[in-house]
Formats: structure tokens, sequence, C-alpha cells
């Protein structure tokens, strides 16, 4: 496995001229590499897209039918009863609202808990560091005394989230780089310089 130092960057140029930087430090062409990062879920990591089996809003939608088919059974059992009542309906009628209310109650129920995350009013967010953020990444084949060398480099060429990494460097590239992974930030090289 290779010690790889990365950053991102807004823009290519930006990137680039980054990239020149390690150049005349004495960063060798074969072991800087720059490509683009999709935004998260763009990765088609799937056949029908997307980077993930399930949809992380969707964890609160069971809890939510289950409070849906009791709320829809009660409200139409009540139904049935009221129909069952004034028309001098068949019980059958009662159980039939019964369970058509509890058919409907389950996907409202599902529907709003998805929707709004389990938080009646609010949507779910996503976990803060959980995801990797889109953008220019430039990474760097370093070896354990470089590595600092290319992390300040690449800070003060503007480059956000310095990273640390171990992976498979090949023919001038990060040849495993996996960007449903979060990264895994130096935290000394990400702190506010003066």
């Amino acid at each position: 496995m290779s010690l790889i130092v990365a950053a991102r960057f807004t823009t290519f140029p930006t990137a680039e001229a980054a990239a020149q930087r390690l150049f005349n430090s004495g960063f060798a062409d074969e072991d800087v590499t720059l490509f683009f990062v999709n935004p998260t879920g763009q990765h088609a990591r799937y056949p029908i897209g997307g980077d993930t089996a399930t949809d992380a809003g969707s964890i609160h939608a069971p809890k939510g039918a289950g409070k849906g088919v009791t709320i829809g059974a009660v409200v139409g059992a009540a139904i049935g009863v009221g129909i069952f009542t004034v028309f001098s309906a068949p019980v059958l009628v009662s159980v039939i609202a019964a369970g058509v209310g509890a058919y409907i109650g389950s996907l409202v129920g599902a529907m709003s808990h998805t929707r709004m995350g389990g938080k009646l009013g609010r949507r779910a967010e996503p976990d803060e560091g959980a995801t990797r953020d889109s953008g220019v990444l430039l990474a760097v084949h370093v070896t354990q005394a470089s590595q600092y060398d290319a992390g300040r480099i690449l800070r003060d060429a503007g480059g956000m989230a310095v990273e640390r990494a171990t992976g498979r460097w090949q023919q001038g590239r990060w040849a495993d780089f996996d960007p449903t992974r979060p990264p895994e930030t130096i935290p000394e090289l990400n702190e506010k310089h003066a």
C-alpha cells in the first residue's frame, strides 16, 4: 500500500496551480494526479445508479407505517361503524372500511416518516463528515518524510480537507480511490493558519 496525501479544490485551474507548486518543490510528475469527484449519490455503484442500497431518509419508514396502520384502522373502523349505523349496512362494510383505512394509513405514515426522516416538520440531514464533498481532488503519492511537506503545499495553495490515505498508486494515479469513503483529514493541516 502507498501513502497518499490529497486535498480538494473548487476548480481545475487552482488544482493545476497547486500541482505546479508540488513539481517546483521536487515532487515527480508520476506522483501527482488530479481528478473530479462527483457529488454524493452520483457514483453509480449500483446498476440503477446511486451509491448505497438504501436511502438514509427511509430508516424511519417502518415505524411510520406501523403508526399509520394503527391510526388508519381505528379511523376506518369508526367510519365503517358510522356507515353501518346510518345505512344499516352489513358488518362486512365495517371490516372493509377498517382494512382500507389501515392500508391508507400505512402508506401515509411510511411516506411522512420517509420524507421528514422521522421528525415531523424537519427533513433528515446527512451525518456531518459522513460524506466526501465534490470537487477537484489533487492526490500526491508521498513518503513518510514528505507527507507533511505535500500537505502544507496543498493547504497553502488553497486546498481544503487535506487528507492522508493508504491505497494503491499505479501508473501515476490513485487506482483504488473510493469516492463513497469519507476522507481522513489531517487535523494539524486543516486548522486555520496565520
